[in-house]
């Protein structure tokens, strides 16, 4: 929304929306069921006992929605885990006496964010701010891409999650071959899996970015000292080697929007682009 011209509309966020800053004043409309704090495995537990019991991970403020009376929501249908649910955005949206139109953003690659912003700049009125905002990220990616072009491409396992392992999902395997790496062990257009570590010895990987979803770097390299007191993961080519690099999941992985051509640049440096 404030890529494309449309911020001074935007009424309401979520509780993890941190970027652009300008949207740092705005209400904040949910809020999360999980724990603050705690390791990659008890984090791991807590949503899997969550979401088996039909329990919610994250609440919605149907009061605040009320107040604000949108014209247009926008959610979310592609993950339980990451934020508020299609489901209960609905729910409460069928109450307003502003009868929202609500739009659900699944992008599973690179060019679906792409459409996106294509959807979102037609549902806004910001139709030239959307195509001049992907020009601008299409020029940035063919960039990296020419660079990379005829140079060895490094097989690349990036881990979603650390305990447990877990590949890379949705568009971020299309990041990996944008940036000039051989994706490994991804699942793209789909969701993350489990990995074992016997799974990752047996590819044996070049190079691997660490970068949990939800996770900044300071988590992040926290993660990857825990994961330094398992042998497994010591004995990893790329382990001894030296060539783990750990991304700000949060900001640059995790989220389809803008900044994914952000993590191709950040991507292709790590590789030696």
């Amino acid at each position: 929304m404030f890529a494309i011209g449309a911020g001074e509309r935007v009424v309401g966020i979520t509780h993890e929306c941190d970027f652009p800053p300008d949207a740092q004043h705005l209400p904040r409309l949910t809020s999360s069921a999980l724990p603050h704090s705690g390791s990659p495995g008890e984090i791991d537990r807590h949503v899997r006992r969550s979401l088996h019991a039909g329990s919610s991970l994250y609440h919605l403020d149907a009061e605040q929605l009320e107040e604000l009376q949108p014209d247009l929501i926008i959610t979310q249908e592609l993950c339980k885990v990451c934020a508020v649910s299609y489901e209960i955005v609905d729910r409460a949206a069928r109450r307003l006496q502003s009868d929202p139109r609500v739009i659900s953003l699944e992008p599973s690659s690179l060019e679906d964010v792409y459409a996106n912003v294509t959807t979102v700049g037609e549902l806004t009125g910001c139709e030239r701010g959307a195509a001049d905002l992907i020009e601008h990220l299409r020029e940035r990616e063919s960039a990296v891409r020419n660079v990379s072009a005829g140079r060895p491409r490094p097989r690349v396992l990036l881990l979603e999650w650390t305990d447990p392992p877990m590949s890379a999902g949705h568009w971020t395997p299309g990041l990996i071959e944008a940036a000039g790496g051989t994706p490994v062990l991804g699942n793209p257009g789909g969701n993350s899996r489990v990995l074992t570590f016997d799974e990752i010895a047996a590819e044996d990987p070049d190079v691997i970015v660490v970068a949990p979803c939800g996770f900044d770097l300071q988590k992040t390299a926290e993660c990857v000292a825990e994961l330094g007191r398992d042998e497994r993961w010591n004995a990893l080519r790329a382990v001894r080697e030296q060539r783990v690099h750990l991304v700000d999941g949060n900001a640059y992985v995790n989220r389809p929007g803008p900044r994914l051509v952000d993590t191709i640049e950040i991507l292709a440096k790590s590789f030696g682009r």
